[in-house]
């Protein structure tokens, strides 16, 4: 990119926060073939991002208890145990981001698909959140990555010019769609690989 990167926008999950549902259902299935059957079929990833795009919590629940009713006990712990999934925050990813706020020389802001009854949690439990000027969860717009829409909403709201700003990502579609919107993109693999990028970007030295 020509233009000089002013903003450095994150993703939260699986780049500065370790969230992993099967913290949990490892202790509820005793095989890892149940575990790995009750994600593909019963409560999927598709049906998880439903709730990250504002669909309530509950009516989630009650409509696949009544769908799968031999896995009740495993569905409502999906969210009645949600807490448990999360894990600590990713040290090496939030010490850069530490270390781009330090500096003093970029806008920080962050773009997550997460519910909005579960993302208060998120919120008191990691401190490095208010490192943000501002965070757009995708439960509070009732939209969600890869819409172009809900980048242009964080755009929008903070007066963002989109070629001016870098978004991170370990999805690799949330990041190609963030590049169709003219911002430049980062598909996350890992701390040390983001460093060099932002070093490249010029947002770390």
């Amino acid at each position: 990119m020509s233009a000089t990167i002013e903003t450095v926008i994150f993703d939260l999950g699986g780049v500065l926060i370790d969230w992993n549902p099967e913290y949990v259902f490892r202790e509820v299935f005793d095989s890892e073939e149940e575990m790995r059957y009750f994600f593909q079929e019963v409560c999927t990833s598709e049906w998880n991002v439903r709730q990250d795009a504002g669909r309530p919590l509950w009516k989630a629940t009650e409509e696949k208890v009544q769908e799968f009713p031999e896995y009740e006990s495993a569905i409502r712990a999906y969210y009645g145990r949600w807490e448990d999934m999360l894990g600590g925050p990713i040290t090496a990813s939030v010490e850069l981001l530490e270390q781009i706020h330090a500096r003093g020389q970029h806008r920080l802001y962050a773009l997550t698909n997460w519910s909005q009854e579960t993302f208060p949690v998120a919120q008191e439990r990691y401190d490095f959140l208010q490192l943000f000027e501002g965070i757009v969860v995708s439960g509070q717009e009732k939209l969600i990555k890869p819409d172009p829409l809900i980048y242009q909403t964080l755009l929008q709201r903070y007066e963002v010019a989109a070629e001016t700003a870098v978004f991170i990502d370990d999805l690799k579609r949330n990041v190609d769609a963030a590049r169709e919107v003219g911002m430049a993109g980062i598909h996350f693999q890992g701390a040390e690989r983001l460093r060099a990028e932002l070093r490249g970007l010029r947002v770390l030295v």
